[in-house]
């Protein structure tokens, strides 16, 4: 039976709906994954809430429930939109049509931008102008403004997305507009660029405002349905959700600003590899999180995870690769740097136009699912080749609460895959886990080498479902030494979700040459957000003595239409910090392009503050030392085919659950547990350590 205080955190996914109940005081961890019902994810929410509760936990103990998701991310992808309406100033309200010169295959002469989120006759310019200094060049016509609200009213819009040149600066005109709108139109969402995107660019900015606005009602539907649920079953406690950037955002937060969890899910597992890392000593880790539909990769630098301003959601490579540069809508929110492509369990194999073996970026999803589940699907998937190559267990998959066919998942190979190609169904089966290693190869070494980072150098963590079936191959093809694989592994994410705290991001333009701008400036904007951020934390309940403020700038040389954000010192600078800021800023520039200018002067571009409330970090609990080493775990044995041993070779399968402190593996072997399978390949072995978690290293 749990103590009295637990936090629960609940991870939707594309095939499993994971969550993880922790007992604040004791630190005892309960795990629970259910199917992800796609045609309404709350249902998957609630039923794996339910299972929590019912496994010992009083609902009235559970002081925070933290919920990461996809559903924005998904409702881009989907065109499961609000109807949205889009104001600008006059002259520019081919903005979204025209978008940018990049694009994501330089050549690609068939290549076509994505579809505005806006249609052209929902967009509109309202007379008025600002100059670059924010000044009034033309006087906003209010009258033109509440034209546009007669024809929006008749058009049934819910949503509109106002973005004014050079709002950044003064957002005069932007409030004004809004004012009107929502005395025209009560019961329209409003979006503001200068709220939602206060940074140059008016592109970027106007594109992050459509998105805000395109989600918000759906976001707001979702989340509102979600805490009506969990209120029904009796938990009182604060409702909180992932944000792209690694913090947490009370639920009433995030349907103002949906566009900061569009990548949620993905987030919440960077931040478990990086807490679990530092917890044992390493700070540089690169986290790689297979699950159902997707893998997932972020590296994480001093035990801090890496953040973006310049990613792309939905569009046509998106689904390969996240954030291809040009390929979807560009977001100007903080996020966690990823790569994120289409290889999860559920990624379908097939055979293109010129006989050539696929995988994905096509999920077989949560229905029907692979092949072996049963469900009705047809095309064989990564975990259908995985079935085959005896590398996960027919019986044991979730603890055995789902039957996996062996037969059916061979079949589906055979007649898909080996018949055409004239192949063995066992040479296919390795030929899918290949192609999707390879695949992942390639996101590790664009998160580290195309970054500028050895991934020699950094521990591979390695969680989801997928995850640590893979994850031996992929350190191998990348020289990487050591591989961890947390407890409860299919879990880990949802664990993220628990070790994360409430944060608030913050930005301002400030275009300034640095050995010219003046400081007391610099202080000017900082105190502006700190004051913001205090107002935030302080209404979400957070104590002064639990508060945190992180300042960073964007730094670029004169004239470079690129920039890098460099963490800044706390308080007044002065010469010496601003030397020290111009240093790192050279280095970095280094580190990511290969060369510095030192000569050249440089410019701060926007400030960012971080505005966080500490949460406190339960304690891991160690496991003890086992008497008569790993033997003891042995559950059985079975053929797994490896083609370093070029065939099937019998492996002992271990039961991860009775290995304790110090108990060592050798490969090959299988260590199975309810929520994932770890694959030790030939050469390699595994340790466990104090804590549970498997190393795995070269033998």
């Amino acid at each position: 039976m749990l103590g009295d205080q637990y936090r629960l955190g609940v991870d939707v996914g594309g095939t499993f709906t994971d969550a993880i109940l922790l007992n604040e005081a004791t630190g005892e961890v309960l795990t629970g994954k259910v199917p992800t019902t796609p045609s309404d994810p709350s249902n998957g929410f609630l039923n794996v809430v339910n299972r929590m509760l019912d496994e010992g936990a009083k609902a009235e103990g559970v002081r925070y429930v933290v919920h990461g998701t996809t559903v924005a991310t998904n409702a881009i992808i989907e065109g499961n939109l609000a109807r949205t309406a889009f104001v600008t100033t006059d002259g520019f309200r081919d903005l979204l049509e025209i978008q940018t010169g990049i694009r994501p295959r330089l050549y690609d002469l068939q290549f076509e931008k994505v579809k505005p989120l806006v249609p052209r006759y929902l967009s509109f310019g309202v007379p008025e102008r600002l100059d670059f200094r924010g000044e009034v060049l033309v006087e906003l016509d209010e009258e033109a403004v509440r034209k546009v609200a007669e024809v929006l009213r008749g058009e049934g819009v819910e949503s509109v997305a106002v973005c004014l040149l050079h709002s950044y600066l003064n957002p005069a005109h932007e409030e004004r507009i809004g004012e009107i709108l929502t005395e025209e139109l009560p019961t329209v969402l409003i979006s503001l660029s200068s709220d939602v995107a206060p940074e140059f660019r008016e592109y970027f900015r106007a594109s992050t405002t459509v998105i805000n606005a395109a989600i918000r009602p759906v976001v707001s539907e979702y989340l509102g349905k979600i805490t009506e649920r969990v209120r029904g079953s009796g938990v009182s406690g604060e409702l909180l959700v992932m944000q792209s950037s690694g913090g947490v955002l009370t639920f009433e937060a995030a349907m103002d600003r949906p566009v900061f969890m569009v990548e949620s899910g993905p987030a919440a597992g960077v931040i478990a590899a990086s807490e679990l890392g530092k917890s044992l000593g390493y700070e540089d880790v690169i986290s790689f999180d297979m699950g159902g539909t997707t893998a997932k990769v972020g590296l994480v630098e001093d035990g801090t995870p890496r953040v973006t301003k310049d990613y792309q959601v939905g569009g046509t490579a998106s689904t390969t690769e996240h954030g291809s540069r040009g390929s979807g809508y560009p977001i100007r929110t903080p996020v966690i740097d990823l790569v994120e492509i289409g290889a999860g369990g559920g990624s379908i194999a097939w055979i293109d136009s010129g006989g050539i073996l696929r995988v994905g970026p096509q999920s077989a999803g949560a229905d029907p699912g692979p092949v072996c589940y049963g469900r009705g699907g047809e095309e064989p998937t990564i975990t259908d080749a995985n079935l085959v190559l005896g590398r996960i267990s027919a019986e044991y998959f979730l603890g055995g609460e789902i039957g996996l066919d062996a037969v059916a998942a061979q079949g589906a190979i055979e007649e898909r895959c080996a018949r055409p190609l004239g192949m063995s169904v066992e040479e296919v089966a390795l030929g899918i886990v290949e192609i999707a290693n390879n695949a992942m190869v390639g996101a590790l070494r664009r998160v580290s080498v195309q970054r500028g980072y050895d991934p020699r150098e950094f521990l591979l963590v390695a969680f989801g479902g997928a995850g640590p079936v893979h994850a031996n191959r992929l350190a191998a093809e990348l020289g990487m030494a050591r591989v961890l694989v947390p407890v409860s592994p299919g879990t880990t994410s949802a664990m993220g979700l628990l070790v994360t705290d409430i944060k608030h991001d913050y930005s301002v333009a400030f275009i300034r040459r640095i050995d010219e701008v003046d400081l007391t400036s610099v202080e000017e904007q900082f105190a502006g957000m700190d004051s913001e951020g205090r107002q935030a934390l302080a209404r979400e309940g957070v104590g002064s003595g639990e508060m945190r403020f992180v300042r960073q700038a964007d730094v670029r040389y004169v004239g470079q239409s690129y920039e890098l954000t460099i963490s800044l010192p706390d308080g007044l600078m002065g010469v010496a910090e601003i030397a020290d800021v111009l240093d790192r800023f050279h280095a970095e520039h280094e580190r990511a392009y290969g060369f510095m200018a030192e000569d050249e002067p440089a410019e701060f571009v926007a400030l960012r503050l971080s505005a966080i409330g500490e949460i406190s970090k339960s304690r891991v609990r160690e496991i003890g030392k086992g008497v008569g080493g790993s033997e003891r775990a042995v559950k059985g044995r079975r053929e797994v085919y490896f083609a370093e041993r070029g065939g099937f070779v019998d492996c002992r399968v271990y039961d991860r659950y009775e290995l304790r402190s110090e108990d060592v593996v050798d490969g090959p072997a299988i260590l199975e547990e309810v929520d994932s399978t770890v694959v030790v390949h030939p050469g390699w072995g595994g340790e466990v350590d104090g804590f549970g978690n498997v190393w795995l290293g070269l033998g």
